[in-house]
C-alpha cells in the first residue's frame, strides 16, 4: 500500500504507539506502594523501557523511566549483553535532548539569504522538488549506522546514483584496516579485560571514549577485583596523554608521539629471540623466515635511545633494558593482551604503529583465546550491516571537488556536523557557501553545518524513534539491540522520523522498488519476524507477536550459541608490518606535539548542546564548560604561563585560543586540547563564552592522511603555544597540585612526568 502524504503527515506526529514497558525489574518494582512514597513525588503510573541510547557510538542498552507520558530517568539494561546494566554520563545527558528548549520547532528553508519557518507540506515539497530536479548523483552524509536505518540510507542512495558518507571526525578507519590485516576480520574484536593477566594498551583511552569504553569499564573492574578469575590483572598504558586509563594503570609510560610501532616491534623481538612466545607459536610463518635474530633493526638498543622514555620512568635502567623488562613481563603474565587506539592510531604512521601493536596478540597467543581477542561472527541479519567505513580525507576530497565543480547539486546531512569535526583547509565550508549545491540538514538542533543549509527538516531524538542496531564491537556472539520510541513528542515541536521521511520521498517519486516499508517501524518488525522464524537465540515465542513484544520488552535478541571465528595469523605479518615502516616523527619547527582528545562527555562535539555533559567535570582535570589546554608544569613555568592564562594555539597558519592548565603529568614535549567546545551557531550552552574559552581545535589541524587508511591524522601536527596577556578564571573541581604520597606511589613535584608504578604481576 503506497504511503501517501496525507496519512505521512497524519501519523508522523504520533511516534510512541505499540511501544512495549520491560520486565528488567521483575517484581523489585511491585514494592512501591504508593502509600509508602514520599508527598512530593509524583503518582503516576510508574513504566520502563528497554531501548537504546544514540547519544555515543556504543549504542548502550538503556531503560528510560517514564510517568505520565514523561521520561524521567536513563540507566543501563541490565539484560543488553555489551553495557550489562551500566550506562555513560552521555546516556545520562541524553534525556536533556528530550526536552531542550532549543530543539528545532519546526522545517526552515532558506528565503533569500534567512533561514524561515515553513510547513511541512511546503518544506517535504521542496525536499522532492530538488531531489526530482537534481537529485541524480546526491551526497548523503550520516554516522556509521547500521540496522533498518542504515539500510534505508544506503537503498535511498543507490535509488538516485547517489553515494553515502559516514562521517566520525575520530574515525576508527584505521583501526578496522588493522583487523583485516592482522586478523583477516572486517569487524572490531570484544576485549576479553575481565580475564585477561596483563594489559599492555598502546594510547586506547578505553576508560573514557574509546570504542566501547563502557563494556570495558566494567570489564576493568573484574580485572582489578582478586575475587573474579585470575585475581588482580596488571595494566600499562603506553601513551603520550595522561589520560584517564593511564590515571588507572599500574604504569603509565609516556614516549615521543608516533613511536608507538617502533616500541611494538621492539617488544616482539625481544619475545621471538628470548624464546617467549606461546606454545604452538611457529616463528618462521609469523616473521617469514627461520633466523636466530627476529627483527634485527627494532633490537631494544637500536629502539631504546629514540622512543622518548623519560629519566624518571627508566628508575636506574638503560632505555634498553627497560624494553627488555617491559617484553618479559607482558610475554610472562598470560594470557596477555596488546590494544591500540585513539592517538596511536591517528598519526602519520598510524597504520604502521596499530598493525605492529596487534600484532604481539599472535606471538602471546591471545587470538580468539580467554583473556584476548573474541571476534564476533556475522549478524543473522547482514541487510542490516552497512558496508561502508567511515570517510576518508580522500573520500572529502573528492566530494568537495565534486560540489565545487558542480557535479553534486544536492546534499543531504543527517545527524553529523561535518563542518565542525573537519580541518577548515579541507574547505567544505567554503564549497557550501559558495556553490550553488542544494544543502538539506536532518537533525533536532542547529550546529555549524545545518546553520548552512538551505533546507532543515527537523528530526526525532532517540526516545522518539524506532530503529535497531548491530554493536561494533559485541560480545563475542551474536547481538541484536532493538530501539523503540518511548514517548510522543513534546507539544511544542514537530519532529519527523529521517527514516520515515525517506521512505515516503521515495515512493512519492517512484523510486520505491528497492524501499518496500511504509515505515521504518515496519522494517525493524519485518527484522524481528526474520529472528522469530530462526527459532534460537535468548527469546523463545509460540507466536511472532509474543516474541515481538518479549523482543522489546528484553532490549535486544542475542545468541551466545553462535560465536565468532577461530583467526589464524597471516604467513609473514610481521614482515609485511616491517615493510611500512616509515621515519620517526620530528618536531620539526614546532614547539610542541598536539595531541587532541575526545571529550568525555562531549565526544567530538556532538553532545555539547547538553547543560548535563557540559556541567560534568572531567575527569583528570575536573574542567567544566571551557576548552583548556594541558602543558607540562615545567615548561609552563620556563614560558611564564600559569592556570588560566590565555594562549594562542597556532599551526597550518590558523590559531585558536585556549586556557592554559599545567599539569605536572605531561611529557615536556606534549601539549593536549579537548574536542567539543568551539561551537559557533547553534544551542545556547554549546555557543558559550568566547574565543579565549571555547574553541575547536579540530580547525585548525592540516588535513593530512595516515598511511594506508586515509583517515584524518589528527595526532600528528606541531604547534606553536603562546601568551596573548589575558587571564581567566577555569572552571573546575580540584584543588592546587603539589607532591603528595598516595601509600607507596609517589606523585613526584610539578615540572616532572607522574610516573604510577606497581611491579607487574605481583597480583
Amino acid at each position: 500500500m503506497k504511503l501517501t502524504r496525507r496519512k505521512f503527515l497524519a501519523w508522523a506526529s504520533i511516534s510512541a504507539v505499540g511501544a512495549v514497558a520491560c520486565d528488567a525489574f521483575g517484581d523489585d518494582l511491585k514494592v512501591q506502594s504508593p502509600v509508602l512514597q514520599p508527598e512530593d513525588l509524583v503518582k503516576g503510573q510508574d513504566n520502563w523501557y528497554a531501548t537504546l541510547c544514540r547519544h555515543c557510538p556504543s549504542s548502550e542498552g538503556v531503560l528510560v523511566r517514564v510517568i505520565e507520558g514523561r521520561a524521567k530517568k536513563v540507566q543501563g539494561n541490565p539484560n543488553y549483553p555489551t553495557n550489562a546494566g551500566k550506562q555513560s554520563a552521555r546516556c545520562d545527558a541524553g534525556l536533556q535532548a528530550l526536552y531542550h528548549p532549543d530543539r528545532l520547532a519546526g522545517p526552515l528553508q532558506r528565503i533569500n539569504g534567512t533561514l524561515q519557518p515553513v510547513s511541512w507540506d511546503v518544506a517535504l515539497d521542496t525536499l522532492q522538488n530538488q531531489l526530482r530536479s537534481n537529485g541524480e548523483g546526491l551526497t548523503m552524509v550520516a554516522p556509521p549506522i547500521n540496522g533498518p536505518v542504515g539500510s534505508i540510507i544506503d537503498k535511498f542512495c543507490s535509488a538516485f546514483n547517489g553515494r553515502r558518507l559516514n562521517f566520525e571526525p575520530l574515525s576508527n578507519a584505521t583501526l578496522l584496516e588493522t583487523m583485516e590485516a592482522v586478523f583477516g576480520q572486517t569487524s572490531i574484536p570484544d576485549l576479553d579485560i575481565s580475564n585477561t593477566d596483563y594489559l599492555l594498551s598502546f594510547g586506547a583511552d578505553f576508560l573514557s571514549t574509546w570504542v566501547s569504553p563502557t563494556r570495558w569499564s566494567s570489564g576493568f573492574g573484574d580485572l582489578r577485583d582478586p575475587s573474579i578469575g585470575k585475581g588482580r590483572g596488571t595494566i600499562t598504558q603506553i601513551d603520550s596523554r595522561f589520560s584517564m586509563t593511564a590515571a588507572n594503570a599500574d604504569r603509565w609510560i609516556p614516549i615521543t608521539p608516533g613511536m608507538e610501532g617502533y616500541l611494538a616491534l621492539s617488544l616482539a623481538n625481544v619475545i621471538a629471540n628470548e624464546g617467549l612466545h606461546a606454545s604452538g607459536v611457529d616463528l618462521g610463518s609469523l616473521f617469514g623466515e627461520e633466523t636466530d635474530n627476529y627483527l634485527p633493526e627494532f633490537d631494544p638498543d637500536i629502539i631504546g635511545p629514540q622512543i622518548g622514555l623519560p629519566e624518571g620512568i627508566l628508575q636506574g635502567k638503560s632505555p634498553a633494558e627497560f624494553i627488555r623488562h617491559l617484553a618479559r613481563d607482558f610475554a610472562g603474565h598470560r594470557p596477555s593482551l596488546a590494544i591500540g587506539g585513539g592517538a596511536a592510531e591517528a598519526h602519520d604512521n598510524g597504520s604502521f604503529n596499530m598493525q605492529a601493536i596487534y600484532a604481539l596478540n599472535h606471538l602471546v597467543g591471545s587470538v580468539g583465546s580467554t583473556g584476548g581477542l573474541r571476534f564476533n561472527p556475522e549478524s543473522p541479519l547482514p541487510e542490516w550491516v552497512s558496508d561502508q567505513t567511515d570517510a576518508s580525507i580522500k573520500d572529502w576530497q573528492g566530494v568537495i571537488a565534486d560540489i565545487q565543480q558542480g557535479r553534486t547539486k544536492t546534499l543531504i546531512v543527517h545527524q553529523v556536523d561535518p563542518v565542525f569535526g573537519l580541518p577548515l583547509s579541507l574547505g567544505l565550508k567554503e564549497a557550501i557557501e559558495t556553490t550553488d549545491v542544494f544543502s538539506i540538514s536532518f537533525t533536532s538542533f542547529l550546529d555549524e553545518t545545518s546553520s548552512l543549509a538551505d533546507l532543515i527538516l527537523p528530526d526525532r531524538v532517540y526516545l522518539e524513534e524506532w530503529g535497531a542496531d548491530i554493536p561494533s564491537p559485541g560480545p563475542g556472539y551474536q547481538v541484536i539491540g532493538f530501539q523503540q520510541p518511548i514517548v510522543n513528542p513534546m507539544s511544542n515541536v514537530d519532529p519527523r522520523s529521517f527514516g520515515d521521511i525517506l521512505l515516503s520521498t521515495a515512493q512519492e517519486l517512484g523510486k520505491d522498488e528497492e524501499l518496500p516499508w511504509n515505515s521504518v517501524q515496519q522494517a525493524v518488525k519485518e527484522g524481528a519476524d526474520k529472528l522469530y522464524s530462526m527459532n534460537r537465540g535468548s527469546i523463545r515465542a509460540s507466536t511472532e507477536r509474543e516474541f515481538w513484544t518479549t523482543l522489546l520488552q528484553k532490549g535486544g535478541w542475542w545468541d551466545e550459541g553462535q560465536t565468532g571465528p577461530s583467526v589464524s595469523a597471516p604467513n609473514g605479518i610481521f614482515a609485511s608490518i616491517k615493510s611500512k615502516v616509515s621515519p620517526p616523527p620530528d618536531l620539526g619547527n614546532g614547539q610542541f606535539y598536539l595531541i587532541p582528545f575526545a571529550h568525555n562527555t562531549l565526544l567530538d562535539g556532538r553532545n555539547s548542546h547538553l547543560p548535563w555533559g557540559q556541567s560534568t567535570p572531567d575527569p583528570i582535570t575536573t574542567v567544566t564548560w571551557q576548552t583548556w589546554i594541558e602543558m607540562n608544569s615545567s615548561r609552563a613555568n620556563e614560558l611564564g604561563l600559569r592556570e588560566g592564562d590565555v594562549v594562542r594555539i597556532e599551526t597550518n597558519g590558523k590559531s585558536v585560543q585556549a586556557l592554559l592548565y599545567p599539569n605536572p603529568a605531561l611529557p615536556p614535549t606534549v601539549v593536549s586540547v579537548p574536542i567539543g567546545q568551539g561551537h559557533q551557531n547553534g544551542s545556547v550552552y554549546a555557543v558559550n563564552g568566547d574565543e579565549r574559552e571555547n574553541s575547536n581545535i579540530l580547525s585548525i589541524l592540516d588535513a593530512s592522511r595516515t598511511n594506508g587508511a586515509d583517515a584524518l591524522a589528527w595526532a600528528s601536527n606541531h604547534v606553536t603555544v603562546t601568551s596573548t596577556g589575558e587571564s581567566l578564571k577555569l572552571s573546575k573541581f580540584e584543588g592546587e597540585f603539589g607532591a603528595r604520597e598516595i601509600g607507596n606511589e609517589i606523585l613526584n613535584n610539578p615540572g616532572e612526568e607522574v610516573i604510577k608504578t606497581v611491579t607487574p604481576g605481583s597480583h
